[in-house]
């Protein structure tokens, strides 16, 4: 049986997971806390990992009862907390750590997610996370999941199930997680930040190339070939409709196709 493995928030772009047993459904229909908080520079875009390695050195622990983010950086233990309720103004700490002005900036309505129309949690297969590492020698299935950023992960199916959770272009396919109805729209379009250790930012080699290859060639018969203009996708991109908001995803759920 599909079924939800596990559960992880971003409560901070582009900072590391979260996990948790269960997440509600919020508008614009995405999971409570998810990548909520972001540090953002004095344009006000944000700093995430796609732009610079140098977020992976550091690690953020929110206390949303305090209402408080405790930002430590890896190599030094150096810490700083800081009050949630005072945001949007230059970050004294994280400011001299990236080297230039950068704030905090808070949307408790829907965070700050890489695609502004799919804004539901990405989906992925435990089965597809340990093929994926295997093709990288000393890479565990931890490390791609770290790598891969992937919100929800199923078990119980095989390597690449989540590829029948989308259909072609400009369709989505519908299932559901426990009670909550969930349309899968596309295969995620991956970035530059899979291709580092997420916890030491350095770079793998020929990581972009190595996926690509393996990935058309283990594409399962149940993808939609005709969504991967390229083959460097990964995990399901969804979108949850507004009669779902206020509803629990939780481990252990049963995910179903419908139809």
């Amino acid at each position: 049986m599909a079924h939800v493995l596990s559960i992880s928030v971003y409560p901070v772009k582009s900072l590391p997971p979260v996990r948790q047993n269960r997440a509600a459904i919020i508008a614009p229909g995405s999971l409570e806390h998810d990548r909520e908080i972001a540090i953002v520079d004095a344009a006000g875009k944000p700093l995430n990992a796609k732009r610079t390695a140098a977020v992976h050195r550091l690690i953020a622990t929110v206390d949303w009862l305090a209402m408080t983010v405790t930002f430590v950086e890896r190599a030094t233990a150096a810490t700083v907390e800081t009050s949630l309720h005072v945001v949007n103004s230059p970050h004294e700490w994280l400011s001299d750590f990236f080297g230039q002005s950068v704030s905090l900036q808070m949307q408790p309505s829907g965070g700050f997610p890489d695609d502004p129309v799919a804004t539901g949690p990405t989906f992925i297969s435990a089965a597809t996370l340990a093929e994926v590492a295997s093709w990288y020698p000393g890479m565990t299935a931890d490390d791609a999941a770290l790598r891969f950023r992937a919100n929800i992960v199923i078990d119980g199916v095989p390597a690449f199930w989540e590829d029948r959770l989308y259909s072609e272009a400009g369709a989505s396919r519908r299932f559901t997680v426990g009670d909550v109805a969930i349309d899968g729209t596309n295969p995620c379009q991956r970035c530059i930040v899979p291709t580092r250790d997420q916890i030491t930012g350095e770079a793998t080699d020929d990581f972009a190339q190595t996926f690509r290859q393996r990935r058309e060639a283990t594409l399962p018969a149940w993808a939609e070939r005709s969504r991967f203009n390229h083959y460097y996708r990964l995990a399901v991109n969804t979108i949850i409709p507004p009669s779902e908001f206020g509803k629990v995803v939780q481990v252990g759920d049963e995910v179903q196709l419908i139809g």
